[in-house]
């Protein structure tokens, strides 16, 4: 290889294969959904979703965060002031878009019966995708604290992945609810607050007032507060 890209580690193209092979099964597996449920039943379905998901998750964080570093540094902004509050910021907003599903903790357990919802409420009047808009984000927050071309090629695999997901999870709730979504589908938007400024949506405050972003900001605290050990228990991983 020439001495030009001798930053370009294997680590970059195996990170793309675990982003794909997360992305097929994770989007595979959703989209196998009306026909494994009528099968198996939704409970079923959802604990092999997760013995699925789960594991190949677990294994891209450790990877990720075993080689941000990798590659190279495009640039080095770690200590400006006030970098380290506003990635930490973006991140904290980041997993409010990312977690709305908090709202069914049952349901993601399948202590109750796992359903698909229609919602147009809360976080879906902002974006009718807020995952994908969250990931954005979160993406953003953590190659502004990394710049390397590792981050970069990570950000691109979650973004493209997600940006899939809208295409997705659309035509899979148009193929579910029919008109009724279409109805939904035209008083939201999937660019954040575009339908509300455009006057087809209306933000009410109250409905952010739920125990489920309360817990999704303790949750980024926990995580705020566990980093350092996180970041020591998966550099104790060899990969």
């Amino acid at each position: 290889m020439p001495t030009a890209f001798t930053w370009l580690t294997p680590s970059h193209g195996i990170m793309v294969a675990l982003l794909l092979t997360f992305a097929t099964a994770h989007s595979g597996l959703a989209a196998l959904r009306p026909w494994a449920e009528v099968r198996i039943g939704a409970r079923l379905y959802r604990v092999l979703f997760a013995l699925v998901s789960l594991p190949l998750a677990t294994v891209l964080i450790i990877y990720f965060i075993n080689h941000r570093y990798d590659g190279l540094h495009l640039w080095q902004l770690q200590g400006i002031p006030g970098i380290r509050p506003l990635v930490w910021g973006l991140s904290a907003v980041s997993f409010l878009f990312l977690y709305p599903a908090t709202f069914n903790l049952l349901e993601i357990a399948a202590i109750q019966k796992p359903q698909v919802h229609l919602y147009e409420t809360g976080i879906i009047r902002i974006t009718r995708h807020p995952q994908m808009v969250g990931q954005v984000i979160w993406c953003f927050a953590h190659s502004l604290w990394l710049g390397t071309t590792f981050m970069l090629v990570t950000s691109a695999g979650l973004i493209l992945h997600h940006l899939f997901g809208v295409w997705h999870g659309d035509r899979r709730l148009l193929a579910r609810y029919g008109d009724a979504f279409v109805k939904v589908r035209e008083r939201t938007s999937i660019v954040p607050f575009l339908a509300i400024f455009q006057g087809r949506q209306t933000l009410i405050w109250q409905e952010f007032l739920r125990p489920a972003y309360l817990g999704v900001l303790l949750f980024v605290l926990g995580l705020w507060w566990a980093h350092p050990l996180l970041i020591r228990t998966t550099g104790s991983v060899a990969w």
